[in-house]
């Protein structure tokens, strides 16, 4: 049998690539939640302040600008790129724009509901190539940028 994501390191023979990376993902989620909350408190007070009405859909559309671009840019955000880490899809490629925005969306989709985002965190826990749900139906995975070079 082959192997579907014939693209991405195996896990058996190069670890190193896996290695740490839900770690790092959280770690890089924190980072990246941080610069969205800035970017979001700079573009406040050009609203004369009644985004903060609704700061929830402004921290939601800057969210999705922020990742969609920043995968698009480099298949990783900044704080994915703090951390060495980068996305690669099935084929071992990095993100384009459109693997950019589909990922972006079912990742916040996931993180909308409890369920999907607990089955993404155990997924990142226990399997090989520390995917979540968002990955596993894509075929990506989160890889070491250092292990990648």
């Amino acid at each position: 049998m082959t192997d579907p994501l014939w693209g991405l390191p195996d896990p058996d023979t190069k670890p190193e690539f896996y290695a740490d990376v839900p770690v790092k993902r959280l770690i890089a989620w924190v980072a990246d939640s941080i610069l969205i909350a800035l970017i979001c408190a700079v573009i406040i007070p050009f609203t004369a302040f009644t985004a903060l009405f609704f700061l929830p859909f402004l921290f939601l559309v800057v969210g999705l600008v922020y990742w969609i671009v920043t995968l698009a840019g480099g298949s990783a955000t900044p704080g994915m790129r703090l951390m060495a880490v980068e996305f690669r899809t099935r084929d071992g490629n990095r993100f384009d724009l459109g693997m950019a925005t589909v990922h972006t969306i079912l990742y916040t989709v996931s993180v909308s509901m409890v369920f999907p985002q607990v089955i993404s965190i155990i997924l990142m826990l226990t399997s090989a190539r520390a995917q979540g749900l968002s990955d596993h139906f894509l075929g990506t995975a989160a890889v070491n940028r250092a292990a990648a070079s």
